[in-house]
């Protein structure tokens, strides 16, 4: 789940009923020629983001690689480089903790590139202790969507003058496991639970990529906005919460848990890559593993509880209120 705290959390077995089963075979030998394209990649230096990254090179994209640490991320990209010598990589610096790096981020890619063909919003931390971004936003609800509520906003200009540009935001099993976000406590002061906490992002995701679907049908554009969920995959994700957390036990269980039972990264990238580059993929659908935590990549019907209009909007008032990014997708479009 990523992990998303139980193999089978309560509430999916709604969504079980309406898989899309007659396309269980799709791999990435189904991603499609994508040279001339521009992708941007959140958390591109390791485990589903360097996956992500790879498999859109391979096939001709051109992809901007956005990541905080640089060191590992010259390093992915090497790797790259290694396996796919005609690679075009662009890799470029920034943390979605904070909200001047993701205007540096978003001012340079803009200059740089007309258009935006794929945003995939990957990056995240997960089950920290309680900790502030460098805006003193909640850790997680920061990283894992304010961040990249920003970054989509900014990009939006670029994504609006691709022929079908398309938004893919990865969400979590853990969003079964939190609440959506109070607009009088969104970064939850006394009320701190790591999972949580997660949960409450994780949400925060699902609804954003259907909410940000939905206004983009209003207004007529030609950009899509679509969810994944990358099941139970062994990445440094797992590593990094027994790290940020103190050693916090359900981030210890996981840790120990997930080599020996999770999917490899190149196989969790799956519902997010089918995702951005599924020509029949459609706006407003979720793509995650078949048996939830493990299989192939295919098309869920979301949960009711994620679906509701009035938190949907909720979540849009109080991103814009708390990152000072005006996202109003209808101007953007009529203006590009």
């Amino acid at each position: 789940m990523d992990p998303g705290m139980s193999i089978h959390p309560p509430g999916l077995d709604n969504e079980q009923t309406s898989v899309d089963a007659a396309s269980m075979s799709w791999t990435e030998d189904d991603i499609p020629d994508l040279k001339g394209h521009v992708a941007v990649v959140t958390g591109a230096n390791g485990g589903l983001g360097l996956e992500t990254t790879r498999a859109l090179a391979a096939k001709g994209a051109t992809v901007v690689m956005g990541a905080r640490n640089q060191e590992k991320a010259k390093q992915a990209e090497q790797r790259i480089l290694d396996e796919h010598p005609g690679a075009t990589l662009d890799n470029r610096p920034l943390d979605l903790a904070s909200l001047a790096s993701v205007k540096a981020f978003s001012d340079g890619v803009l200059v740089d590139y007309d258009a935006i063909d794929l945003l995939v919003n990957n990056a995240g931390v997960m089950a920290t202790a309680e900790m502030q971004t460098a805006d003193g936003f909640e850790l997680q609800f920061g990283t894992n969507h304010l961040g990249h509520f920003a970054l989509t906003a900014r990009l939006m200009p670029a994504l609006l003058r691709a022929p079908m540009g398309r938004v893919v935001t990865v969400t979590s099993t853990a969003r079964y496991r939190g609440r959506p976000v109070d607009p009088e406590n969104p970064h939850l002061k006394d009320a701190y639970d790591p999972w949580g906490a997660y949960g409450q992002s994780k949400i925060a995701n699902i609804q954003f990529a259907v909410e940000l679907n939905r206004r983009l049908v209003a207004a007529n554009a030609t950009v899509s906005s679509l969810a994944a969920d990358p099941g139970f995959t062994d990445t440094n994700l797992q590593k990094e919460s027994v790290r940020l957390s103190g050693g916090e036990r359900g981030s210890r269980f996981f840790a120990a848990v997930t080599p020996i039972i999770g999917m490899a990264p190149a196989r969790g990238a799956l519902p997010q890559l089918r995702a951005a580059t599924d020509t029949q993929a459609g706006g407003g659908e979720l793509y995650t593993p078949r048996w939830i935590s493990s299989g192939p990549p295919i098309r869920r019907r979301i949960g009711s509880r994620f679906l509701d209009p009035q938190s949907a909007e909720t979540l849009w008032e109080v991103s814009e209120r708390e990152t000072g990014v005006e996202f109003d997708v209808a101007r953007m479009v009529d203006e590009g």
